[in-house]
């Protein structure tokens, strides 16, 4: 089988690799010497917390022999994964009462991430982070939604910027935070951000499963669904944190109908993801390809598109890091676009005729005239680029 070319990914991120991977403790204790020669622990340990990882290492290090890991390395881990277990059940009882609240207010919510992924996936809440709690509601819901996130204490972000109504497409959620318990929750109208495909509320509340975590009601995708989500979510993403493969990893060993996964695939345009997420699984951590999935790891495209993302795991990249250096945020453009099929490029590139919020803020006008940002955009935008290269260009020269 034709591998990745992972001669740049650093050798401590080679050895978490390892560690995630489904092995027996004796097949890992004969690794180990050899595995954990030389390494530098606080690169590995750095490189575990940014991956979100942590959870999956720690009971795999206390396996290894006693002189194979620091005292003081296993003592940080231990913290790490108590402290995240504490944290977890927490987030879950946050969750079991903004569900309550939302259904005691007739509306629907399906949760995207957080506890009922952990408990779903791992099986323990214990094995998985997360720092906040995504979910969704119907579109027409949202507003009433909100008001119950405010009356739970929770306070609006107010960052997304907006015009003539392009957040409801070009955007997916909106972002609140509660002061005292600490917690984020992202209100979710799309799954994703558009412009693009993807399946409607009415389907997925459809095909919704109710979450054994919870006596009370607690909604979250059906299975098919969830792999869906989750490979465009990684994709999206780059693959830039180990623990949206480890998701993948997971739900490649679960009962799923894998005809009816590759169908909403294709019929939202993320066969792409679908099978660059797999390679990367079977390629980076020996993940098993289940017999109803038509994926050739081996194969030039499916290699080359799993390529493409070995770039984020070989520069630690943290894509919510603002603003991204120039080098990184290119890649990233040139990476998402190679993921698009015609329709999604095509949309994409029109989105760019739609006005953006940043016109308003180069020439204010009225609410009730921002219609003529439809005609004015394009020698807006061309302004603020001749603006933006002229500033630069000075910069250069002092």
């Amino acid at each position: 089988m034709m591998k990745l070319e992972l001669s740049k990914v650093p050798r401590e991120l080679k050895v978490i690799l390892e560690l995630l991977k489904d092995q027996e403790e004796e097949q890992l204790a004969e690794k180990s010497i050899n595995l954990f020669h030389k390494l530098d622990w606080s690169v590995f340990v750095n490189l575990c917390v940014h991956h979100r990882v942590y959870p999956l290492i720690y009971p795999r290090l206390k396996e290894l022999p006693s002189t194979i890991v620091p005292v003081d390395i296993l003592s940080f881990f231990e913290r790490k994964f108590k402290n995240n277990t504490f944290h977890m059940l927490y987030l879950s009882s946050v969750m079991e009462e903004l569900s309550r609240n939302l259904l005691d207010e007739k509306i629907r919510v399906l949760f995207l991430k957080g506890p009922v992924i952990a408990h779903d996936l791992y099986g323990d809440l214990s094995m998985r982070t997360s720092s906040d709690l995504d979910f969704l509601v119907p579109l027409d819901k949202l507003v009433q939604a909100e008001t119950v996130l405010q009356r739970m204490g929770f306070v609006k972000d107010e960052y997304i910027k907006t015009i003539l109504g392009d957040w409801k497409w070009r955007h997916h959620h909106f972002t609140y935070f509660h002061p005292d318990k600490k917690i984020k929750a992202e209100i979710h109208w799309r799954l994703h951000p558009g412009p693009g495909r993807e399946p409607g509320f009415e389907h997925l509340w459809m095909n919704k499963r109710r979450s054994s975590l919870s006596e009370s009601p607690l909604f979250s995708l059906g299975k098919e669904d969830l792999f869906s989500f989750l490979v465009k979510h990684g994709g999206r993403h780059g693959w830039s944190r180990l623990r949206w493969l480890t998701d993948i990893q997971r739900i490649l060993k679960q009962d799923v109908n894998w005809k009816t996964a590759e169908g909403l695939l294709h019929s939202f345009h993320s066969l792409k993801e679908g099978k660059q997420a797999v390679s990367l699984a079977a390629h980076l951590l020996d993940a098993s390809i289940p017999a109803g999935i038509d994926v050739k790891v081996d194969a030039g495209r499916e290699l080359k598109s799993a390529q493409s993302a070995i770039f984020y795991l070989e520069n630690k990249i943290n894509l919510h890091t603002s603003p991204l250096p120039e080098e990184i945020s290119s890649y990233h453009a040139a990476y998402l676009f190679s993921l698009m099929c015609f329709e999604q490029k095509f949309l994409h590139l029109a989105s760019f005729l739609f006005p953006f919020p940043e016109d308003a803020e180069t020439l204010p006008l009225p609410l009730k005239y921002h219609s003529l940002y439809y005609i004015l955009h394009p020698f807006l935008w061309t302004w603020r680029k001749a603006v933006k290269e002229t500033g630069y260009l000075k910069g250069q020269k002092s």
